[in-house]
């Protein structure tokens, strides 16, 4: 399953990162691509082992805010 969700809060290499780093440490997700610029991520995931709730809540819990 793939989603793009809309990310506010990433300005940085660093935001990229933590937002990077926080979604693969997640069961299930196989690839993460963060836009800066768009303020987006697209996120890969089997969504028998993760939900859409907790690629959110690892989103937020870095910092960001998912629209």
């Amino acid at each position: 399953m793939a989603i793009t969700l809309q990310v506010q809060g990433m300005t940085c290499g660093h935001c990229k990162m933590a937002v990077t780093n926080a979604l693969k440490n997640l069961d299930g997700v196989r690839n993460v691509e963060v836009h800066l610029q768009e303020g987006t991520v697209d996120v890969d995931y089997d969504e028998t082992k993760v939900s859409v709730e907790k690629l959110k809540e690892a989103i937020e819990e870095q910092g960001y805010e998912v629209k």
